[in-house]
């Protein structure tokens, strides 16, 4: 059996259950809880050096992390129904899409991030929460002209089929709630969203449905 350890809020191990879910996989889960630093503990390391979830731990025991080669290594072994387009100048915009959010707005806003501007450089609340927004506003404006200007748009971030993109792009617009940024200035980004999180795929993946929710 094909095993996923992450951690319910994590926006990377999120991208993964979408992924599982979109294929029709069926998976356990293993907690690894960040807030309780068990991501930097002996076993976590072990699979993956970076301290990091998620990790996709496969049914021939293949440990695989970074999220994004994750999903692609997902649609490669089990293509339908495909992540990417058929085209070459699609995958390059979905990638562009995908990438956009998962390594430039995710970053920047990652947990540990976030501790060690509070715990190294003394950064209080307000002003942490205002680093979250900031990197937020920049990065979704980015996205949303994209969204809004490019012909490959359609009811999700390329096209009428969910994809890579989407799979980045609803756990940041999850966590841009959690901190309460406005999203009132993306109803391209809003809609995309609330057209997947009405798919059973989503749905299934979303924080609050996981089993270390509680």
């Amino acid at each position: 059996m094909t095993t996923l350890y992450g951690y319910f809020r994590s926006s990377a191990a999120y991208r993964v259950r979408i992924a599982l879910n979109l294929k029709g996989l069926d998976y356990d889960q293993a907690p690894v809880n960040l807030v309780k630093g068990e991501q930097r503990g002996d076993a976590n390391l072990a699979r993956n050096a970076q301290g990091l979830v998620p990790v996709l731990e496969t049914s021939e025991g293949t440990q695989l992390t970074q999220s994004l080669a994750i999903c692609e290594y997902l649609d490669e072994i089990y293509p339908e129904p495909p992540l990417l387009p058929a085209d070459a100048e699609g995958r390059a915009r979905v990638r562009a899409l995908a990438q956009l959010v998962a390594c430039e707005i995710h970053p920047l806003n990652n947990l540990k991030v976030l501790k060690y501007l509070v715990g190294e450089l003394g950064v209080g609340d307000e002003a942490k929460l205002g680093w979250y927004r900031h990197w937020i506003a920049e990065g979704f404006q980015a996205l949303e002209a994209k969204l809004t200007a490019e012909a490959g748009s359609g009811k999700f971030c390329h096209g009428d089929s969910p994809g890579l993109a989407d799979i980045c792009l609803v756990p940041q617009v999850f966590n841009a709630e959690r901190f309460e940024c406005d999203l009132s200035p993306y109803p391209r980004i809003r809609g995309i969203a609330a057209n997947c999180r009405a798919l059973p795929a989503f749905a299934k993946a979303a924080p609050e449905a996981q089993p270390d929710a509680g």
